[in-house]
């Protein structure tokens, strides 16, 4: 009878269940899906238990022990089990069998595309930064043909990736050192105009870096390199879009035995150094056909003049349209507004800038630089024309409720201004550590120059004195010291007060953090006053702005006791036991030693060094003065010639000797009781120094 297991002997059955059990432990391995699928086949398909009147029917035994299925599909159960399933003829294999040679066939039912292998097809990368020199080649080439600059500006507008501008001022810089002298002139006229508008003044810089890590490669092809590299530094720098602080910063980043350390240098000693180095800078490529940026100047105060003896409004908008310089049209605004306060026709030029606005002729952009570079130099202006502030003061709203000036010039919100002042303190916490590390005061001070925010100069103070409390006294010396070269510098007298007044109305909360806080205010205070950077009565207006009964009013208080002590100066002068700084008075004994050796018979070189090795270059207006008050007792003028020296040689700068011969001014009338002739001598003095060009004859001292 037959039983529902077919005809199977029990042998083969419980090899049947093994070879099932073992199927199912492989289909659980996520790396065999396909055998899942095929044991599940030959289990249900073809080893499926059929019923008993269907087994005869449906599946037959050869002679050979296999089974063969109705459709003609033979297995092999014999072999399946001894072999796993593998080899033979007309047996489906080994389950674990995928490392054979298999085949797609395309006209296979089951066929799909997505089995087929991958094949990698090569192809051609463009890289974005090789498609931005390619394309600046062509503009610089062109331009270079045409002259024109607004088509340049433009077409580097239209092709986009600003990231790589700096790449074009080392191509444009490149292509021109190897062109003549017109090309170069061209080249230094089109990175004045792209300056701000199109490429930033931060890409400028790194345009320049750029050119200096490059000039060994240069000077390669182009003899000369060196010094054309160089040319191009000071027009930059005369031009007003490179800093003059960008050379000292560009040096430390480069190796000392490059050539982009010497253009630097040439830079410095051949080219900024020299009298009256702006006009030679901007000559030197002369006979160039493009119109220079003094040219274009020199034409809009002319028309601006015609405009305020005729009132053409008309015929001074078709001058503007003739200079064909719309990237400079900021200066244009600027020179009208400076013009309106000096010849007081304010409504007038207002209505000749309203209506280049409304024309179109100047933009947006334009006149908002315009308004800013004109705020800039407000204070300056002040000076000569004192209700210069007020007038502008005025005119801001009405040209903001006229259309013409866009709103965004008005006064910042308070909440950006809390983020400049943010920002502000950030950078200047890195600039006073360094100042700790290095004991660099000039690059300080140009550092904070360019800053360019003079109104934040309370807060530098009370930062410097905050982190210096928490140091040693080498930092406490370093810190007054500093103090005296600011107040000589840049810094004002209020300047000092009001940082003074901010760090005494937190002086409870420093106390937490450093005990002895009070005491060492009290010193700084006093230490100031000993150096002439206060006077005793600006200790009482700092008191009168504190609450009576703080910390602060106390510590001023302290401040006053220790002046009126018994050989206060000396004491206060060596609190801190002298760090690596050195006390005003100091200096001063050393450039007096200097100059008597030198007027004793010493050498003009000699002297020089010793005034270098001084390293107080802010200082050196003391030198100019010790210099000439010298040569009035001695009657020695061999002190004119040490001045002269110090000057050719960059030692002593146009604002050191201005500031050194207005201290000489200020003290005739105490000189002359001792020296009759002080008034005729100074007189001599100032004349010789016009003359030979070590004092600009347009100073009046």
């Amino acid at each position: 009878m037959a039983s529902s297991e077919g005809f199977l002997t029990d042998g083969q059955r419980e090899r049947m269940k093994i070879a099932t059990q073992n199927a199912e432990i492989l289909s659980s391995s996520p790396q065999s899906p396909n055998k899942t699928l095929l044991s599940d086949y030959l289990f249900k398909a073809h080893v499926k238990a059929p019923t008993a009147g269907n087994a005869v029917k449906h599946v037959r035994r050869s002679q050979s022990g296999k089974f063969r299925a109705k459709k003609g599909i033979n297995f092999c159960f014999d072999q399946l089990m001894v072999t796993d399933g593998a080899g033979g003829k007309g047996t489906w294999g080994s389950l674990l069998d995928t490392d054979g040679d298999s085949r797609i066939d395309r006209n296979d039912p089951n066929y799909d595309s997505g089995e087929e292998p991958y094949q990698l097809v090569g192809s051609n990368v463009s890289d974005p930064l090789d498609e931005y020199k390619k394309a600046v080649v062509s503009f610089i080439e062109e331009y270079f043909s045409t002259g024109d600059v607004v088509q340049t500006a433009s077409d580097l507008n239209e092709l986009g990736s600003s990231e790589y501008h700096p790449y074009f001022i080392k191509r444009l810089v490149s292509i021109a050192m190897d062109r003549h002298d017109k090309e170069k002139e061209m080249a230094s006229v089109l990175l004045s105009a792209l300056y701000a508008d199109v490429i930033s003044p931060a890409q400028i810089r790194d345009g320049f870096v750029i050119l200096l890590e490059s000039a060994d490669d240069l000077a390669v092809d182009i003899l000369d390199a060196v010094d054309i590299l160089a040319l191009f530094l000071a027009r930059a720098v005369v031009d007003d879009i490179l800093p003059p602080a960008f050379l000292t910063r560009a040096k430390k980043s480069l190796p000392e035995s490059s050539k982009g350390v010497q253009v630097i240098q040439t830079a410095e000693k051949s080219y900024l150094s020299t009298p009256h180095h702006a006009e030679v800078v901007e000559r030197r490529w002369g006979g160039s056909t493009h119109i220079t940026v003094d040219e274009v100047k020199k034409k809009i105060t002319d028309l601006l003049r015609e405009f305020v003896e005729s009132g053409d409004a008309i015929e001074a908008c078709r001058c503007i349209r003739e200079l064909g310089v719309p990237f400079f049209h900021h200066e244009v605004v600027k020179r009208a507004l400076v013009l309106s306060m000096e010849v007081q026709t304010t409504p007038h030029m207002m209505k000749l800038l309203k209506e280049a606005a409304e024309e179109g002729l100047i933009s947006s952009s334009q006149m908002t630089k315009g308004f800013t570079r004109f705020a800039e130099s407000l204070d300056d202006l002040a000076l000569d024309i004192p209700s210069a502030k007020a007038s502008f003061q005025s005119l801001v709203p009405q040209a903001v409720s006229e259309g013409w000036l866009d709103s965004s010039f008005l006064k910042p919100t308070n909440q950006d201004r809390e983020a400049n002042v943010r920002k502000y303190k950030e950078e200047i916490v890195t600039i006073i550590h360094e100042y700790f590390l290095s004991d660099d005061i000039p690059e300080l001070i140009r550092n904070l120059e360019d800053l360019s925010v003079p109104e934040l100069n309370p807060i530098f103070l009370k930062k410097l004195i905050t982190i210096a409390l928490d140091r040693k006294n080498r930092e406490k010396e370093m810190a007054s010291v500093l103090l005296s070269a600011l107040h000589i510098e840049i810094f004002s007298t209020d300047d000092i007060v009001n940082g003074f007044v901010l760090l005494l109305e937190s002086a409870e909360d420093t106390a937490l953090d450093i005990l002895d806080a009070s005491n060492e205010l009290a010193l700084f205070l006093s230490r100031a006053v000993i150096d002439d950077v206060l006077a005793p009565l600006n200790l009482d207006e700092i008191g009168s702005k504190l609450p009576p009964n703080c910390s602060g009013s106390e510590t001023v208080r302290m401040a006053q006791s220790l002046i009126r002590a018994r050989h206060a100066g000396e004491r206060i002068l060596r609190c801190w036991g002298g760090g690596s700084g050195w006390a005003v008075e100091d200096a001063k004994d050393k450039i007096q030693k200097l100059l008597e050796e030198y007027e004793s018979g010493g050498v003009v070189g000699e002297a020089c060094q010793c005034i270098r090795d001084l390293g107080m270059p802010f200082f050196n207006h003391e030198v100019v003065k010790k210099a000439l008050v010298m040569a009035m007792e001695k009657k020695n003028d061999r002190m004119l010639d040490l001045l002269e020296e110090c000057f050719n040689e960059g030692l002593i700068t146009i604002n050191q000797m201005v500031k050194g011969f207005t201290r000489v001014k200020d003290g005739l009338e105490d000189l002359a009781l001792d020296i009759p002739n002080a008034n005729e001598k100074f007189g001599f003095y100032l004349e010789s120094a016009q003359n030979k060009g070590w004092l600009l004859s347009s100073v009046a001292v």
